[in-house]
């Protein structure tokens, strides 16, 4: 930062980033500051509270009110307006992490950054003390610091607080990567989150926005009546979706056990139990790739409502989306890169058949067996395995076609029972499942089903799960006799809905990758 003093040795003002062997000499700067303080009977460390009474936003704000008033009182006369912000004075006790400073002689600018914001600071000796200015000129660039004194308006119009006395809270033994460019290597902000959102202000207001965004599917759900629950994350069948488990083993229990895939098994399993309407929003686990969209643990939102099916799950899904957008980004046109997302209008609705006619020309209407849906592969180069069914080379054309072309809110319904174990048959057309999928900027934003309650059919569903894992198919469902016994004490007819909350997140916030949205991402250990 170019008005920064750095006060630990000269070659820290130099822009380039320093070698390991200057990182660790700077340390030991830092260290031996420290206890040169220990031995003078300061000890940062053994402070153990401060008591704040305002965030730098809230400072400013109260004394924006003020002197608003004052001014109003006064009219133009500056003098007394002087003397009202004498008696109205605001005193304040921040602490933050000091960002800058500037050293002028026997006063000194600094800035202190709290979690709502920067607020500059003004610490002149005869005010704070000879032996606690002398102190604070050592200082380095990210102590933590408590700052007493009122606030008032700079010359150059800027609302600061005038200190009458400081302390070190903590002593920051590592230097911060600003000092030199700032910290922009994507690998570094991701690994060491805790840097990241110092040096970058704005990466806090995203996990904000998420932070409000979970909130506000809470109270959606909650005022339409559901439940929050919580379901094991630790199970010996790891089922409801297509991916492979993370695998572990349960000393106490003497049992490998799994790390959940899915929140939806156990969720019907309450369902079944008489609650109606439940939801879940919690962490589950993929053994699978890392990419810009997909990390092998992350956020899942699932819910299930007794008595509607999937064009209830349509309209409910429809109505959470558009009022998340509007409560949390305070409208429901929100941009996402070049695009501008528009969830006030109403979703659009295919059939999967009528999407790959569209962007493929192909028409599966029309395709009655599995030699035929081959064909089709062939000639338009849709790769498959020996092992998919013509279902799955619907599936296959959908991903190779359609994905890309979805760019405004679209439900995709009436997926192949290929692909959907745990989804109620079309009555019309058993070959073809009442699910839907939402689709939003090429992405997989919902999934969501009329849920299969036929303990019969759902037992011959899971069979052909088996086979196909005999065939190869690693992500495919085991048999879970547990959930068939609930089937079979019986479920009401029932409606589902689940989607990853980071992916959302990503959405709401026009971010590029799922990792700017996770505060500690899955890396890669460094050797």
């Amino acid at each position: 930062m170019s008005d920064e003093i750095i006060t630990n040795a000269p070659a820290e003002e130099e822009a380039a980033e320093p070698t390991a062997e200057e990182m660790n000499e700077y340390r030991q700067i830092r260290i031996n500051k420290l206890e040169e303080m220990r031995a003078a009977g300061k000890d940062p460390f053994v402070i153990t509270k401060y008591d704040v009474t305002a965030h730098a936003d809230e400072a400013k704000a109260k004394y924006a009110a003020v002197e608003a008033a004052c001014r109003d009182e006064a009219g133009e006369d500056e003098e007394k307006l002087a003397q009202l912000l004498e008696e109205k004075r605001v005193t304040v006790r921040i602490a933050g992490r000091l960002m800058s400073k500037r050293i002028m002689g026997k006063a000194s600018f600094a800035d202190v950054r709290d979690k709502s914001d920067r607020i500059q600071v003004y610490v002149r000796m005869n005010d704070v003390g000879k032996d606690e200015f002398t102190e604070f000129k050592k200082w380095d660039i990210g102590d933590i610091c408590g700052v007493e004194g009122f606030v008032f308006r700079t010359k150059t119009g800027e609302i600061s607080v005038h200190a009458t006395s400081i302390v070190m809270l903590t002593k920051s033994l590592r230097p911060l990567p600003e000092k030199w460019h700032g910290l922009k290597d994507t690998d570094t902000r991701y690994r060491q989150r805790y840097t990241d959102l110092i040096c970058n202000p704005e990466v806090k207001d995203t996990f904000i926005k998420r932070s409000k965004i979970i909130a506000a599917i809470r109270r959606f759900l909650d005022g339409q009546g559901f439940m929050e629950v919580e379901t094991p994350m630790l199970v010996s069948n790891a089922g409801g979706a297509a991916a492979r488990p993370f695998e572990t083993h349960y000393n106490a229990l003497d049992e490998d056990v799994k790390l959940r895939i899915s929140l939806e098994l156990y969720l019907k399993r309450l369902i079944v139990g008489g609650l109606e309407r439940v939801y879940e929003i919690g962490r589950v686990f993929r053994n699978e790739g890392v990419d810009a969209r997909h990390n092998p643990e992350f956020t899942l939102m699932e819910l299930y409502q007794a008595y509607t099916d999937y064009h209830g799950m349509m309209d409910l899904t429809e109505t959470m989306f558009r009022h998340i957008a509007q409560e949390v980004c305070g409208t429901t046109t929100i941009p996402y890169g070049d695009l501008m997302i528009d969830l006030g209008k109403p979703f659009a609705r295919m059939t999967m058949i009528e999407a790959v006619k569209k962007y493929s020309g192909v028409d599966f209407a029309q395709i009655n067996t599995l030699d035929e849906a081959r064909a089709a592969a062939r000639e338009k180069h849709v790769e498959f395995e020996e092992r998919h069914k013509r279902g799955d080379i619907l599936n296959l054309f959908f991903e190779e076609f359609v994905e890309e072309h979805l760019l405004q809110p679209t439900f995709i319904m009436d997926h192949p029972i290929e692909i959907s174990p745990l989804t109620k048959k079309k009555p019309e057309d058993p070959n073809y499942v009442e699910r839907f999928e939402l689709f939003i900027n090429g992405w997989e934003m919902c999934n969501a089903y009329s849920e299969l309650n036929d303990p019969i059919d759902q037992r011959e569903r899971f069979k052909a799960q088996e086979e196909a894992l005999s065939a190869g198919d690693e992500e495919a469902n085991r048999t879970d006799e547990d959930f068939l016994r609930a089937l079979e004490i019986g479920m009401p007819p029932t409606g589902g809905i689940g989607y990853g909350i980071d992916r959302l997140v990503m959405l709401m916030t026009n971010s590029p990758a799922i990792r700017d949205v996770l505060l500690f991402p899955t890396m890669k250990s460094l050797d």
